[in-house]
């Protein structure tokens, strides 16, 4: 599932230029420029992660903060041009996750939001699993698995697309970042191991089907 990236800017010339940075970065987006409408579209569209500025028409980007807390732990990231604001925001007074400086790279900002991004727990569909990517543990309806790190991304990769069909060389890559030269048989084996600790969970149910001449294909309940 793509990430959803609220961007909240009055300046139209910034709002284009991360929008464009945010579709480079495979995130779908939407801009509001006025403070108003922040808090509506939030509840209707519930965003992953949200860009927001101090400086907005209406209703501030802190008051907007402190807000979305009353009813979201979405990750917030804090635009400023204003020096005096950071200690405020240093503080964790209004609830942000981040802030960031204006002037800023617009790469910068892709970064940071990626960061926040890994710092939340991600839940696959019907909320079966938890999984924590900043520790690598991951738990089927509240009882954690005992999965090694290997195990952890293949669960990883299946439960965030859980629609796709997956080969060998798909799931290697998110096996390991260094690119390393492994057997299908290697693949094969890893996907083996976390099937069989998948059905010795308590819903004793077979998450995993393989798709003939192609690899695997995440099946829930």
């Amino acid at each position: 599932m793509t990430n959803k990236i609220l961007i909240v800017e009055d300046d139209e010339k910034i709002a284009t230029i991360l929008a464009k940075y945010a579709q480079g970065s495979g995130y779908n987006h939407h801009i509001i420029n006025d403070g108003a409408e922040v808090i509506s579209w939030v509840k209707a569209n519930e965003p992953d992660a949200i860009l927001l500025d101090i400086m907005l028409p209406n209703v501030s980007g802190t008051e907007l903060c402190k807000q979305i807390r009353e009813f979201s732990e979405v990750p917030v990231l804090m635009a400023t041009a204003k020096v005096e604001e950071i200690d405020r925001l240093l503080g964790l007074e209004i609830g942000a996750d981040d802030y960031i400086c204006k002037p800023f790279s617009p790469k910068e900002v892709m970064a940071r939001i990626k960061t926040i991004l890994r710092r939340v727990p991600t839940k696959a569909p019907d909320s079966l699993f938890q999984l924590d990517v900043v520790s690598q543990r991951a738990k089927l309806q509240n009882i954690e698995l005992p999965l090694t790190p290997v195990e952890f991304r293949i669960l990883h990769a299946f439960t965030s697309k859980p629609d796709n069909v997956w080969n060998r060389e798909q799931l290697l890559n998110k096996m390991y970042d260094d690119y390393r030269e492994v057997s299908d048989r290697t693949v094969d084996s890893h996907v083996a191991n976390l099937r069989k600790k998948l059905l010795a969970s308590q819903l004793k149910h077979d998450f995993i089907g393989s798709v003939y001449g192609v690899g695997y294909r995440f099946v829930l309940p």
